[in-house]
């Protein structure tokens, strides 16, 4: 028998609230009736009630019959996962324990130790690893025979920062993050000063050698993504993570033909937790890392509904034959769950 598509769902629980008789009294009615509609509209679905809907709109982008799935564990901090479906194999790094991981035939097993505090990962229209590394405080890409060539690790003479995630357009250049959390402590990478004295996002050719300043206005540039047709660029800023009124938001960048960015308006802010990792499916719908979970943002920044996930969670990236199973690093594990949408980016 069919499962029924919109899954199990209950009503989410009320917050309870304790008020006086002359508090009652003053109650604006018109806010309270609106306030109650908002609390209906928040459902919880699915097998094992994992999916949270604020708008209807979600129940078209999950699968009722679908359950976060635990598929390894022994992480310290999980991050930077990228899918190799010619290969049908996940990779991700271990931040801490500088390394990383790989997942294949249900089986997880070690890929690269000693991996220079690698974190984000993506790859190019070649099919080639490109990775984010703490240590040596560069940008690398893995050749097809096992070579690692160093593509950029200086701005203007200087020492990068500590390049966090990546994203390459269909050009061939490659747009990365390069805030200091690996020159913050020994934790991550090792404790250094930044050189150019700045955190900042970056624009890579790599056929020309040219690494250009996209935005420079970040107080902890993270994660990134384009939009499908790739006119929208969206970067995350983290600055929450060292400051209790700091930033946890998503910006969105207009992104033209000469690959300039202008804007950078909020596009949504992240409650609770921190818009660490982010992608996007082929609507343009933003999934992104957050304290709770995984949140899905419709393209005019409204949020569509939440995946709830046990750990916090870093960072997620769309695989499988389909591209339509969202694998999730959070904390220690790697999380996967099946979803009614498929993902943009390419290969």
């Amino acid at each position: 028998m069919g499962v029924p598509f919109q899954g199990f769902y209950s009503e989410a629980a009320a917050p309870k609230r304790c008020c006086s008789h002359a508090a009652l009294l003053n109650l604006d009615l018109a806010g309270l009736r609106r306030g109650l509609a908002r609390l209906q509209m928040i459902r919880v679905s699915g097998i094992k009630n994992e999916f949270e809907i604020h708008d209807k709109r979600f129940f078209y982008l999950i699968l009722g019959n679908a359950w976060v799935e635990r598929l390894y564990t022994g992480s310290l901090w999980a991050e930077g996962p990228v899918y190799f479906a010619d290969g049908a194999y996940l990779l991700w790094s271990d931040i801490p324990n500088n390394r990383m991981l790989r997942w294949a035939g249900g089986h997880a097993s070690v890929y690269r130790d000693f991996s220079n505090y690698s974190n984000g990962n993506t790859r190019d229209r070649q099919g080639r690893l490109i990775t984010c590394k703490h240590g040596g405080r560069r940008l690398t890409r893995t050749e097809p025979d096992g070579a690692i060539t160093v593509l950029v690790d200086q701005f203007q003479g200087k020492k990068l920062n500590s390049p966090n995630d990546v994203v390459v357009k269909s050009d061939g250049t490659i747009w990365f993050t390069d805030p200091p959390y690996g020159i913050l402590s020994d934790y991550e990478g090792k404790v250094a000063e930044s050189e150019y004295g700045g955190a900042d996002v970056f624009r890579f050719d790599p056929a020309t050698g040219l690494l250009e300043v996209i935005a420079d206005d970040f107080n902890k540039p993270n994660g990134l993504a384009f939009s499908p047709d790739e006119n929208t660029l969206y970067i995350a800023d983290t600055g929450f993570s060292h400051a209790h009124e700091g930033e946890h938001y998503i910006r969105s960048f207009s992104v033209n033909r000469e690959g300039r960015a202008r804007g950078g308006a909020v596009f949504a802010e992240i409650s609770p937790g921190l818009a660490d990792g982010l992608r996007v499916d082929i609507q343009g719908n933003v999934w992104t890392s957050a304290g709770d979970g995984v949140h899905c943002y419709s393209p005019d920044g409204c949020l569509l509904g939440k995946i709830l996930v046990p750990e916090t969670v870093s960072n997620l990236t769309f695989g499988g034959p389909k591209r339509n199973r969202l694998f999730i690093t959070a904390t220690t594990s790697l999380y996967a769950v099946y979803v009614a949408v498929t993902g943009a980016q390419r290969p």
